[in-house]
């Protein structure tokens, strides 16, 4: 019975090792692997819609994305048995992502249409995330999500004071141009006031009179400075998150595993979780 229990476990631990080891040679050829059968699967989506491609080849399409679901199921299942509490990974956001990859195919059976849901697989592609777990790339990424964090306010201030300057200059557009022109309402104005201040400007609404193109323009001008400020709060949340960092003394590799490129500010390894030191 042990020597069952025993073989088990470690059948369960080189599934662990190759699905969960994104630090191991097996676990990031196997991350590789399903981030291009994920873009694949995602292509053939897209391509499913194009008629005269789909005419042509429907079948072919059809019949990849069965294999492309049923190796997904297995990856799945294989996630289940790796682990010793599942339904931590289960109810988890890549757990339930990694459910409803699956699900669409097999409704399809029972439910026309359901198909196309096949899209939501581009969630997965979140997993290079997970690839790129390296000290270099999570020590950026906490970088950006601490200037995101303390711009906060400022964020909120500013685009509070856009959404208020929207609204009062798309009133003052409908007041000025009128129906004739095109602004039927004051919603219509608000929205050509967004496409003109951020600079896409579709023109299927186009002030008519010299007043309302003076406010047009001033508009215009206006945009390039709403997209440069929420820019330069964080860039300069950033410089000063990095010269905080860089007042701090360099660590030293792990004395327990030996391994390098801890941050700056870390106490603990991130490979093993011995105490670092500083020498």
């Amino acid at each position: 019975m042990t020597s069952n229990k025993s073989k088990w476990e470690s059948i369960q631990q080189k599934i662990n090792i190759v699905i969960y080891g994104t630090s191991t040679p097996a676990g990031r050829l196997f991350d590789l692997v399903l981030l291009g059968v994920i873009l694949l699967s995602v292509i053939l989506v897209m391509l499913e819609t194009v008629q005269g491609f789909d005419a042509k080849y429907h079948d072919e399409i059809i019949l990849l994305e069965w294999i492309i679901t049923f190796f997904f199921t297995i990856e799945y299942v294989f996630r289940i048995i790796a682990l010793k509490k599942p339904w931590k990974y289960i109810f988890s956001f890549y757990g339930i992502i990694d459910l409803i990859a699956v699900l669409p195919m097999y409704l399809s059976l029972f439910l026309t249409g359901t198909s196309v849901l096949t899209i939501i697989r581009a969630f997965r592609l979140i997993r290079l995330f997970k690839i790129l777990n390296h000290p270099q790339f999570t020590g950026q990424s906490i970088h950006l999500i601490d200037a995101l964090y303390a711009s906060r306010g400022r964020i909120f201030v500013f685009i509070y004071f856009v959404l208020i300057s929207t609204v009062f200059v798309g009133s003052l557009m409908y007041v000025i141009e009128g129906p004739e022109n095109g602004f039927t309402s004051i919603p219509t104005s608000i929205y050509w006031t967004i496409v003109t201040l951020t600079t896409v400007g579709y023109g299927d609404i186009s002030p008519g009179t010299p007043l309302g193109q003076f406010l047009a323009s001033f508009v215009m001008i206006l945009g390039y400075g709403i997209i440069a400020v929420p820019t330069g709060i964080i860039t300069s949340e950033i410089a000063l998150n990095s010269k905080k960092g860089d007042t701090k003394p360099k660590q030293h590799p792990c004395s327990n595993c030996g391994i390098e490129g801890h941050q700056n500010n870390a106490s603990f390894c991130f490979n093993c979780g011995s105490e670092l030191n500083d020498e």
